[in-house]
């Protein structure tokens, strides 16, 4: 008699790999910490975007806007969710508050996609899914009829692509792919990317990768954990899906981007490679701007938009959605 499967892979018990192949994925997760704050400020609604794939996003529009007939037309905001490219879904309270919070501050209309997740669904599965969110709206912009969507205060001048973590790498991917003004999906033109502590990888440590304290959510080990279910099986943190900065990986010095603003935590693991990105883009002649937050860890915004910096983060945004809306 063969041995009875074994895990090979955890992640928190959410999402283990057995050694026969086999995935098991945790439903029930406890999200006590993450109460839903909800002030009416902000209605939400859900819409299939992919029926292949059965993926779906959920639109958030200010209840001024609804209300009032001469609200005019809002700016748009995507935003990506984190979780390693394994975790999360706009359903998850904690990322549900944090769309609450950036359409209602921001008075905006928010679209938050789901994705496909690995190990299921490797990379570059969630690239895949983003780009077709993206021309699902390039679609509703060109209905008439909005496709089910109402659209009356949708500006698609103005959108403006947002990502936590592993979000802010796909956020990454989008503006590589589709270039200044994103010309592809018109009349969406994508006037920027904020990218909330990208989820980035390298076989190479940084310091704080090598040297920084295990954060509340995050450790080295965990982080090579989403890699390896991730990336496409055999393939190493090296990869152009997890190194913007590699050997392999599109040559940024080439490559034409919209402005990217870039915010990380002082205390995240991944706080220098972070940095190591945004130096790059630098010296290459992008617009970037690269911001940290003394003291904070990953997921110090996501998970807590209503925290002490959040103001400061959201005055941040505000502030580049402006710089970039002309």
């Amino acid at each position: 008699m063969g041995s009875l499967p074994h895990v090979v892979e955890d992640c928190h018990g959410i999402v283990q790999i057995f050694s026969d192949g086999s995935i098991y994925r945790h439903e029930n997760i406890d999200f006590s910490p993450f109460p839903v704050n909800d002030d009416g400020s902000v209605v939400w609604k859900d819409y299939c975007y992919n029926k292949h794939h059965n993926l779906h996003l959920r639109i958030y529009q200010p209840t001024t806007t609804v209300t009032t007939a001469a609200a005019g037309k809002l700016p748009v905001i995507f935003f990506f969710h984190g979780g390693g490219f394994c975790l999360g879904s706009f359903s998850w309270p904690n990322f549900h508050n944090c769309c609450l919070r950036l359409s209602s501050a921001l008075n905006v209309i928010l679209v938050a996609p789901d994705y496909r997740l690995a190990p299921e669904h490797r990379l570059p599965a969630a690239f895949d899914d983003s780009v077709d969110a993206l021309k699902w709206l390039q679609k509703v912009a060109g209905d008439s009829s909005g496709g089910g969507v109402v659209v009356d205060c949708f500006d698609f001048d103005k959108v403006f692509i947002t990502g936590d973590s592993s979000g802010g790498n796909i956020a990454h991917y989008l503006a590589v792919r589709f270039g200044p003004g994103s010309p592809e999906i018109s009349p969406v033109k994508i006037r920027g990317y904020v990218l909330m502590a990208p989820f980035f990888g390298g076989k190479e440590r940084t310091v704080s990768e090598a040297e920084g304290l295990p954060e509340k959510l995050l450790t080295v080990e965990l982080l090579d954990t989403f890699w390896r279910m991730a990336l496409p099986v055999g393939e190493k943190q090296d990869h152009p899906f997890a190194n913007p900065l590699g050997r392999d990986s599109p040559n940024l010095e080439l490559v034409k981007l919209d402005p990217i603003l870039i915010m990380v935590g002082g205390s995240e693991l991944m706080r220098d490679r972070v940095k190591l990105y945004a130096d790059r883009l630098k010296e290459v002649g992008k617009i970037v701007r690269y911001v940290e937050y003394d003291g904070k860890q990953h997921g110090f915004f996501s998970n807590e938009p209503y925290s002490d910096v959040s103001d400061s983060v959201l005055n941040l945004i505000k502030n580049f959605m402006l710089e970039n809306s002309s």
